[in-house]
């Protein structure tokens, strides 16, 4: 494991290499700092533009993004009350009060150095854990794998933010169209219209349309937003008492941030709320929290940030994503011609190795430019969201026509676009989507084989020990929500 580390890192500082290290923090400042524009859309965006790129290069790209948006949200969040990502929603809870008492720096800086520390923390975490679970998924068949799926998406379901039932809608539909194009097994074309079908709905303008090309429908909504106004920066640093009141959370924040990120669909935003949430129910100042306690930020970033190297560890481990940042990611090895899951470290060490290393090395990187540059990244709030609409659907057409050089995949992105629109004006989330086209082929085609193995004998699945330990799982992990949700119904009607 070490001599592979240490390739990742000569990857890292190879010239080119690095030089893109640097260009993706800077666009990752530039999408997080700007409301609206999550990491998700980022990398969406940022995709097309890797196709040329060798693998790795793409991934060093692709990962410092990634991690340097979940941070760039906190300075809008902490200086405008503006939450550039959802995951700094909590972050500004904290961070703001304290900007109106003058304490903006202080602010910043704690969410720099909380972030950092849980980006280290994670990322030792991920080196640690990853490679185990990849070699423990070696010894998985087609039963295995379809349980794993079908684990992840009923943990998709059961995490939608505000309806259970429109999580698992939105699941479906993206198991319905999975079902486009040819039969995996056997070859017969399932409703296709047109050849262009053949091998399915484009994976990446699919995205790139539900979730970029959407958020600009969005802005021309708002384009009548009101100028922020940004304050003078004042106090950075943390002083000493401080340190030894936050050093727990410091602690606590990234270790439950990895392992909630590790859960499929839990996410960053997730991650910072459990984290905040936490440190306000062991915290012995209770009521100072939402009025400019310093725990609050720590606890937020510290999360949120960790999140990021835990949907790492299933996506490159098992190939199921942690994430909807990570199923785009997917997306893109795919289109790489590399196929994420166990046999990643084994086939193809170089690019789990290099993002390990991407993760490490961008750390002191975003502590300068976070600090230094938090001025100029919350500026990016006052761009007019007309202007900034014309640019990010610019993007997603050249995107789209980039895929296969056809205006196929743009007509494809458009409907998505159109489609992802229309569900979020009804409260449906688009997440679980994304995550079911990513997770629906291994279903289908693993459940296929299956059942091709064991003659058409259903009872083989649960002759598996692993496969009906998983399937246990997720009929509890669905059952669960249900009981809380008809416990709180009448915890509401009794009142």
């Amino acid at each position: 494991m070490i001599e592979n580390l240490l390739t990742g890192f000569s990857e890292v500082f190879h010239l080119y290499h690095f030089a893109g290290l640097l260009l993706g923090i800077v666009i990752g400042y530039f999408i997080g700092s700007m409301p609206g524009l999550t990491p998700s859309i980022g990398i969406a965006l940022l995709i097309p533009f890797t196709f040329t790129m060798e693998p790795v290069m793409a991934m060093i790209v692709v990962s410092s993004l990634y991690m340097a948006a979940e941070y760039g949200g906190g300075i809008t969040a902490i200086l405008l009350n503006a939450p550039g990502t959802p995951a700094a929603a909590a972050t500004a809870f904290d961070g703001y009060p304290l900007t109106k008492k003058g304490q903006a720096g202080k602010a910043l800086t704690i969410s720099i150095v909380s972030s950092a520390i849980g980006a280290l923390m994670s990322s030792i975490l991920l080196i640690f854990t990853a490679v185990p679970m990849a070699e423990f998924a070696l010894h998985f068949g087609p039963t295995e794998y379809f349980a794993l799926a079908i684990f992840g998406l009923s943990l998709v379901g059961s995490l939608s933010q505000e309806s259970m039932v429109k999580g698992i809608l939105s699941l479906l539909l993206g198991l319905l169209i999975v079902t486009i194009g040819l039969d995996p097994v056997m070859g017969t074309p399932r409703f296709v219209f047109t050849n262009a079908l053949f091998d399915g709905i484009p994976f990446l303008p699919a995205l790139i349309g539900l979730f970029a090309l959407s958020e600009v429908f969005y802005m021309l909504e708002d384009v009548h937003n009101k100028t922020a106004k940004l304050e003078k920066l004042k106090g950075i640093g943390i002083p000493k008492t401080l340190v030894k009141k936050i050093w727990k959370t410091l602690l606590r924040a990234p270790i439950l941030g990895y392992f909630i990120g590790v859960v499929p669909g839990a996410g960053t935003t997730i991650a910072s709320l459990v984290s905040y949430n936490e440190a306000k129910r062991v915290s012995k100042e209770k009521e100072s929290f939402g009025k400019g306690n310093p725990e609050g930020i720590a606890a937020s970033e510290g999360a949120n940030n960790a999140a990021v190297s835990g949907a790492f560890a299933p996506m490159l481990a098992l190939g199921i994503p942690g994430s909807a940042s990570a199923a785009i990611i997917i997306g893109a090895l795919t289109v790489q011609g590399v196929k994420p899951g166990p046999m990643l470290f084994t086939d193809n060490p170089d690019i789990p190795y290099s993002i390990f290393a991407t993760l490490l090395v961008s750390i002191p990187i975003m502590l300068v430019l976070g600090l230094g540059g938090a001025r100029l990244w919350a500026k990016v709030v006052l761009i007019p969201k007309s202007i900034l609409a014309i640019f990010v659907s610019g993007i997603c057409v050249l995107g789209a026509y980039a895929y296969s050089n056809s205006m196929f995949p743009v007509w494809v992105m458009i409907i998505f676009g159109i489609f992802g629109y229309g569900l979020r004006k009804v409260n449906i989330p688009t997440t679980p989507m994304v995550l079911s086209l990513v997770l629906g082929y291994m279903m289908e085609t693993n459940f296929r084989r299956a059942v091709t193995v064991s003659n058409g004998d259903l009872s083989f699945f649960l002759s598996r020990p692993m496969t009906l330990i998983l399937l246990l799982l997720s009929i509890i992990t669905l059952i669960v929500p249900i009981v809380q949700n008809i416990r709180s119904h009448k915890k509401k009607n009794l009142q």
